[in-house]
């Protein structure tokens, strides 16, 4: 491939902006090389510790195609039709309604581009994760670990992709202490249906490091792990998986996305699509 650039022209352009939107970027796909292909491309060189001067050369072209190659060797990581039918047998469900929970409730692809599950660090459950080990986070927190140790929950310190490992690994070096670490991945949603680790005990995981362990293998594991959370928890008395049963889109969705579900409108988006499956 030709090096090219900023308003650079051709099928070179064509196929570079097919591969950043396989990698997940929002580029236009055309033959012509403009400001969104540029931020992509300078964002991908950025991450990938490339210069990031927007040319895609013979380097930017090299990690660029071994991403795509990671991307579809991990391809083969995804739920498959017969992994939801399985499911909906496991727990006596019907299939149209696992299908919309899976549309519904999984972010997506539960995997990055690189293979590592998708996660989201949570700081304000890592004080608590810390404290419920008998560590103070008083004691452990400071201004520059201020982004992954914090008592209220906020959003203004998410990052997302990768960067969300990169406050993993920030949060599991503040004291080199099993305790810590621990705390650390108790304290990420992991995977498709993004499941908190600290629910590992009651999910039936021997640690936090056997949880992670499958959370890394395939989307197979994430839904399984989802399925366990439905059927332990509880709302109203009754579980989550009850609640899916008897198509009461409200309180599956209050129980599993909060009392701000109405906001997103979580319960009609499910039952729009349970009708659509169902069909």
């Amino acid at each position: 491939m030709r090096t090219i650039r900023y308003r650079s022209r051709g099928q070179d352009v064509h196929f570079l902006e097919e591969l950043l939107t396989q990698l997940g970027y929002s580029v236009f796909v055309s033959n012509y090389f403009g400001l969104d292909t540029d931020a992509a491309v300078k964002d991908f060189q950025k991450k990938n510790r490339l210069v990031v001067d927007g040319i895609v050369g013979p380097k930017t072209w090299s990690v660029l195609i071994e991403k795509k190659q990671s991307f579809l060797d991990h391809n083969t990581k995804l739920l498959s039709e017969k992994d939801l039918k399985d499911l909906a047998i496991k727990y006596d469900l019907e299939l149209a309604a696992v299908k919309a929970v899976n549309e519904i409730e999984s972010r997506g692809k539960g995997f990055l581009s690189d293979g590592r599950p998708k996660i989201l660090f949570e700081g304000h459950i890592f004080w608590r994760e810390l404290t419920n080990r008998g560590l103070d986070p008083k004691q452990l927190s400071n201004a520059g670990n201020a982004d992954v140790l914090y008592k209220k929950w906020t959003r203004t310190h998410y990052r997302g992709g990768t960067g969300e490992y990169e406050r993993l690994q920030k949060a599991t070096s503040i004291r080199n202490d099993e305790r810590v670490r621990n705390a650390a991945h108790a304290s990420a949603s992991w995977g498709a249906f993004q499941i908190m680790g600290f629910h590992y005990k009651s999910l039936g995981y021997a640690s936090i490091d056997d949880f992670v362990k499958k959370m890394h293998q395939h989307e197979q594991a994430h839904l399984e792990a989802f399925g366990k959370f439905l059927a332990v928890n509880t709302f109203s008395g009754k579980s989550l998986i009850h609640w899916l049963k008897v198509k009461n889109w409200a309180k599956f969705a209050r129980a599993y996305n909060g009392p701000g579900y109405k906001t997103h409108n979580y319960d009609g988006r499910l039952k729009k699509a349970y009708e659509r499956y169902s069909r």
